[in-house]
């Protein structure tokens, strides 16, 4: 028989969890057994206790007249003890490793990115065959530190279509969207800063955040962007150093930035020292241009990032980063710091599927398929009482409601046991308040096993 939780085990593993998260390290002195009895409403016996047990594992070690400090070397990350304790089924990291990581076999309503059969394989195919007869030096060398010339100079003409003036010399080359993120956390935030995000937003912005030890704090997200009010009380509140946000079509929630609310967004961080990072993935997808925070702006404050896994394909890592001359040059710096060369090979074949006289008509064809499954989808949410918060002008994502009284956890635990991975609200919600929501991708709802699954799992 498994032996129940203990007070004692309690207060082990909460300091162990402390240590993990590296928020206790070697030599640092743990709260005193007085300051952890307050804390976690304990007896004084208790702590002690437990802090014995820590003690005689090796854990922690005692000096008589002064306290208990942490022992041995410092322990490896783990994001999952960093901020507050979830439960797994709605934790940013497990949402990831169960869309990534579950057999082939399971329906992924809840993953983020289309299926493979929607990607542009036949024009990957094409780049691949003429990448394989290129130079040795595209074979074999690594890139240049800003990245392929060419590919620049391309991505800053598709730029100027969405009013963003951004010369190919202020353009850098990424491994990936994720990548370009965390080079701009690593050279503008300390641990312990604090950084805006949406409320909802894309859950491994939550994640990316944990990694960089820096404060997370939501706000609000509406039909038409960002809660103005309630950011610019976060800005007064929280002197924050980042926004991170989706320009285009958001995450979850398919919604669209509007002009007032960008320029009423931009004219509140004029009063402060706030950078903000327009994460512009989804680009491809719209059926009619957004509004662009970096072309209002004139990449001043705005840092303007992107990348092509969600329409080309997730395995070609490539993702860029536009930004003012100065910051690409630190940016360049630490690209260089953390990952070297840069990706030649990939730049190269996605320069020539960008450039295939396919891919437009490639992309026409997905927003095309997209609107219809959307259509399809919502119609067969709604006729099992799930309902959409708004229906999204254009993109996968439809962000729904749940019948009153509903957990969106639970369902997704449910759920799960009979081969449908979803994503439950929580994970993309700072503030935990989105308990009962869950965020649909259409392209990958196309199968009556979802919503029957999903009926059987609301009505038990």
């Amino acid at each position: 028989m498994k032996r129940s939780r203990t007070r004692i085990d309690a207060v082990m593993d909460a300091v162990r969890a402390k240590i993990a998260a590296r928020t206790y390290l070697p030599g640092m002195r743990l709260p005193s057994v007085r300051a952890q009895a307050k804390a976690m409403q304990f007896s004084i016996s208790t702590v002690v206790e437990a802090y014995e047990r820590l003690a005689a594992e090796g854990v922690v070690c005692s000096r008589p007249g002064s306290g208990f400090y942490v022992s041995g070397p410092v322990a490896p990350l783990a994001l999952a003890e960093i901020g507050p304790k979830l439960d797994r089924e709605i934790d940013p990291l497990w949402v990831s490793r169960q869309s990534l990581e579950t057999d082939a076999t399971l329906l992924k309503p809840g993953c983020g990115w289309l299926p493979a059969s929607w990607m542009y394989e036949a024009g990957m195919r094409r780049a691949l065959r003429a990448v394989a007869r290129a130079d040795t030096s595209v074979l074999a060398d690594y890139g240049t530190p800003l990245g392929l010339p060419a590919l620049r100079q391309l991505l800053a003409r598709r730029m100027a279509a969405s009013d963003i003036e951004a010369p190919p010399e202020q353009i850098m080359l990424t491994e990936s969207g994720t990548q370009a993120i965390d080079l701009i956390c690593r050279f503008l935030l300390e641990p312990g800063d604090t950084v805006l995000v949406d409320d909802p937003c894309y859950f491994n912005f939550h994640a990316l955040l944990r990694a960089h030890r820096v404060k997370a704090v939501g706000v609000p997200y509406t039909s038409n962007g960002p809660d103005i009010a309630a950011f610019g009380a976060a800005l007064q509140e929280h002197a924050p150093r980042l926004y991170i946000t989706n320009s285009g079509i958001h995450n979850p929630t398919g919604a669209a930035l509007s002009s007032v609310t960008a320029h009423r967004l931009l004219k509140l961080a004029e009063s402060s020292d706030l950078v903000i990072v327009e994460d512009d993935i989804f680009a491809d997808f719209e059926l009619s241009p957004a509004p662009r925070l970096a072309a209002f702006d004139g990449l001043s404050r705005v840092i303007h990032i992107g990348s092509f896994s969600k329409t080309i394909s997730a395995s070609l890592r490539c993702g860029y980063i536009a930004a003012r001359a100065d910051w690409i040059d630190s940016l360049t710096d630490l690209k260089i710091a953390t990952s070297f060369g840069g990706g030649r090979l990939a730049a190269d074949v996605l320069l020539k599927v960008l450039t295939d006289s396919g891919y437009r008509k490639h992309m026409e064809a997905v927003r095309g398929r997209l609107a219809e499954v959307m259509e399809k989808t919502i119609t067969r949410l709604e006729a099992i009482g799930i309902t959409p918060w708004l229906v999204p002008r254009s993109g996968m994502f439809v962000w729904c409601r749940l019948p009153e009284g509903i957990d969106a956890a639970s369902i997704a635990r449910s759920c799960l046991k009979n081969g449908v991975v979803l994503a439950p609200g929580n994970a993309f919600s700072q503030s935990l308040s989105a308990g009962d929501f869950l965020r649909f991708n259409a392209a990958q709802s196309t199968d009556a096993r979802v919503f029957d699954v999903l009926a059987r799992a609301l009505s038990e």
